[in-house]
């Protein structure tokens, strides 16, 4: 097995150049960045464990803001035995050592953290570095014991170097919770830094294709939104020049469109018993106004064991659904939304191929369904930029708790939903209505009696004491009518939400 000399060491702590293409500028993650420019000045080895779905650009943050301290990563392989993980683990181990000969292949994990170790010593003792293992929970193939080696090696030997920070990454947000964070074994309250990372916002999906030179309205922005969310990745097919329908047209609906097969990739890629999940996610979609865990168990046809709760909390870990407790109600009332733009719309349009070809989705954006899909989405985009919708109301400094709620009709009254209720503290209730339009929108005189008698039944059915506000979020405004004017206190367009 070939060794490594302490002068060959001391040459790359002099001179180390971690070998990678050079870094795209990072757009948004401000708060992210300076978390972990933070572990860089820590006095202690600091264990960073960061998760998201797949494509949200977890390696690309690590790589960023690592770049110069970064000596060492290494990437496991989806369903790849142990044997094939090893061999690329002393591929990357050649590689960082800029060793002029192969590496023998460690027989075991043991092994190869040993020879990490050796490479390590001499340099963590000089200056504070950073090694990553990437995709960590695809390391571990079955009868590894890659884990507890791992455990072993933070334990006895990486935790000792105060100068050595360890960031391991996984789109697998159940397992890396599970194994690593609520570990109960040799990890357990080891992880110095939990991080997931999110989709990009509105604003810092502005920004991201500002700075690809795609400059184009906010309108056609939330059009590209409402499709793939703020997956960078996604993202970053999108061309300079072209109109967000264009985009979506050749992404979507072509032949060798980037995002015609994501789908069935995506969620095999995270969870082991994929078909579950995608059962569950097949059910939201065809709802608004969310479902909770007895309609779920009801309206997939399958068993209630213990399964469903574990397939809701990877989902909603990994960014895909989201869960609300209804106004007045308490956790076992849960209702599940599916949040996931892709998957929506993917389902929507997509699946089955119910359309496909170059002009497809110009035909389909004419269409009725159209409208009735990007009110839905329009809705999701919302309830994840409930921060920028406090922002813009002016009641960021009060108390706030969101929720949805809804009355089945009885007890003298009719049936209602809100999808957005702001509770304030403040003795004050916002009751948010979302509507997505072309244009300026209009309330004519059924959706002013619909208005009203929401608000009355809520404030009947709930015997509020409070305040009740309606407040209208829409993408262009609304029209300053006398339905306006008589019910609506306040408004916001979409441009409050790229705050």
């Amino acid at each position: 097995m070939a060794e490594f000399s302490i002068i060959k060491v001391r040459q790359i702590y002099k001179g180390y150049q971690f070998q990678q293409k050079s870094m795209e500028k990072m757009v948004g993650r401000t708060a992210e960045k300076k978390i972990l420019e933070d572990a860089l000045d820590s006095t202690r080895a600091e264990l960073i464990a960061i998760y998201g779905r797949r494509r949200i650009g977890k390696t690309f943050l690590v790589r960023s803001v690592y770049e110069k301290q970064l000596i060492f990563e290494f990437t496991g392989v989806h369903n790849a035995k142990m044997a094939d993980q090893l061999e690329n683990f002393s591929h990357a181990l050649k590689k960082a050592s800029n060793s002029p000969g192969d590496l023998v292949v460690p027989k075991n994990w043991s092994a190869a953290f040993h020879l990490l170790e050796t490479f390590l010593t001499p340099i963590v003792t000089k200056k504070r570095v950073v090694i990553f293992f990437d995709e960590f929970p695809w390391i571990h193939s079955q009868k590894s014991n890659f884990l507890k080696s791992f455990d072993h090696f933070w334990n006895t030997w990486a935790s000792k170097y105060p100068n050595l920070t360890v960031v391991i990454c996984g789109s697998a947000a159940s397992w890396m919770i599970q194994k690593i964070i609520k570990d109960r074994g040799g990890l357990h309250n080891r992880v110095t830094v939990r991080m997931r990372l999110s989709p990009f916002t509105l604003k810092e999906t502005e920004d991201y294709l500002r700075s690809k030179l795609i400059n184009i309205d906010r309108y056609q922005v939330l059009q590209l939104y409402m499709v793939m969310g703020g997956i960078p990745e996604y993202l970053s097919g999108i061309k300079k020049g072209e109109s967000a329908t264009v985009a979506i047209d050749r992404l979507c609906f072509t032949q060798h469109g980037y995002l015609i097969d994501e789908f069935s990739n995506l969620y095999s890629s995270l969870f082991d018993h994929s078909p579950n999940h995608i059962t569950v996610v097949r059910l939201l979609a065809n709802t608004a106004k969310g479902l909770t865990r007895s309609e779920i168990i009801e309206g997939t046809g399958l068993s209630s064991g213990g399964w469903v709760s574990d397939v809701l909390t990877e989902l909603e870990e990994s960014g895909f659904i989201h869960s609300y407790v209804p106004f007045g109600k308490t956790s076992k009332d849960t209702v599940c939304r599916l949040s996931d733009e892709y998957s929506l719309f993917y389902l929507k349009y997509m699946d089955k191929k119910k359309a496909s070809g170059k002009g497809t989705w110009l035909s389909i954006s004419k269409s009725a369904s159209w409208g009735s899909w990007s009110g839905f989405a329009f809705e999701a985009i919302c309830l994840k930029h409930i921060g920028q919708i406090k922002q813009a109301l002016g009641i960021t400094g009060a108390v706030v708790e969101e929720s949805i709620w809804r009355h089945v009709p009885g007890k003298g009254l009719p049936g209602a939903q809100i999808d957005l209720l702001l509770d304030r503290d403040d003795r004050s209730i916002n009751i948010c209505e979302m509507k997505f339009s072309t244009g300026t929108y209009t309330i004519n005189n059924k959706y002013a009696d619909d208005l009203e008698q929401k608000r009355e039944v809520f404030i009947n059915s709930t015997k509020t004491k409070k305040t009740v506000f309606l407040t209208m979020v829409t993408t262009y405004g609304t029209t300053k009518n006398t339905y306006y004017n008589k019910l609506i206190q306040s408004e916001l367009t979409m441009d409050n939400l790229f705050i």
